[in-house]
């Protein structure tokens, strides 16, 4: 057997896993076949002696394609499940499966594409990848351009929404495994939370808009009582004393030249601004999992436990 013979041996085995991936990425059949067909015309051109997972190899090249895919739909309205197509190395003489294909959609089922749908690529991305095929958030991180956390971070948005909608029992059971193994320690917790905070903090200072709103929840709550609004307005950033949802947010925080420091706030992760040496606001945050959903910015320290060491 040459090279090549073996090469297409090879990516035949990993051909059903790469198509269900994809199927579960983008809701079509023909668009999977396309994005597995990119992953075939790709392997043929790499240097396979220097890939270490062939399989994990195709799997992240997949998954980059599904992602373009997504991002690229304008408009248009996804038709969920499309006749099949077979594609591939040699699309030409390998004939569709009916059985085949009608096993892949029941597989899935309309329920959970529809859910699937309403998440942003990214989301959709990181919760197929790692609650359906268990790929590790180190391996998700670099595909969505994230760090591990942030990964976590999406998976855990879409798990919570497939979840809230009840779509199909083999969602219901990855998004509780997936949940099962986000479980954490009373520390770790902490420290995932207090890196999330930090997280915030550098994409507020940076501007960056889109890593602000992947650690806000899409109903998050910003509450800032009377004594914070009156330095708010004395900085000239007005503010109500309630603000809700994820962009408002967001937008109340993107590009402030503040400069509060990571501190412990009644025993839980926060942020403190200080003034000559002196804590004059605090930011308390609400989590849930790996989400803020509210924040509370208080001046009106009486009784707070502030440590900042």
């Amino acid at each position: 057997m040459n090279e090549h013979d073996w090469l297409v041996e090879r990516f035949e085995t990993d051909r059903p896993r790469l198509r269900a991936v994809a199927y579960r990425m983008l809701g079509s059949l023909p668009e999977a076949d396309d994005a597995v067909q990119e992953a075939w015309i790709r392997l043929s051109r790499a240097d396979v002696d220097a890939v270490e997972n062939l399989s994990g190899w195709l799997t992240t090249i997949v998954a980059r394609v599904s992602l373009n895919m997504l991002k690229s739909r304008r408009s248009r309205r996804e038709e969920l499940v499309d006749a099949p197509e077979d594609s591939g190395a040699h699309a030409s003489e390998v004939s569709a499966d009916p059985e085949q294909e009608a096993v892949l959609a029941d597989s899935v089922g309309l329920a959970l594409l529809v859910v699937l749908d309403t998440l942003t690529p990214a989301e959709r991305l990181a919760f197929v990848l790692h609650d359906m095929f268990a790929v590790p958030y180190e391996e998700i991180a670099p595909i969505v351009d994230r760090t591990p956390t942030a990964a976590r971070q999406l998976a855990s948005r879409a798990r919570r929404r497939v979840q809230q909608a009840g779509a199909g029992g083999q969602a219901a059971e990855a998004a509780a495994r997936g949940a099962a193994e986000d479980a954490v320690d009373p520390a770790q917790q902490a420290a995932d939370r207090a890196e999330i905070v930090r997280a915030f903090l550098a994409a507020s200072r940076e501007g960056e808009f889109e890593a602000l709103l992947t650690v806000l929840d899409p109903d998050i709550v910003l509450r800032t009582d009377s004594s914070a609004i009156k330095m708010a307005d004395a900085a000239e950033w007005n503010t109500a004393p309630e603000v809700h949802g994820a962009d408002a947010v967001t937008r109340a925080f993107l590009n402030r030249t503040w400069s509060p420091v990571p501190a412990l706030i009644e025993g839980a992760p926060g942020l403190v601004w200080n003034y000559r040496g002196q804590p004059r606001v605090v930011f308390r945050f609400t989590f849930d999992g790996d989400l803020i959903t509210a924040i509370d910015v208080q001046a009106d320290l009486a009784g707070l436990d502030i440590d900042l060491s």
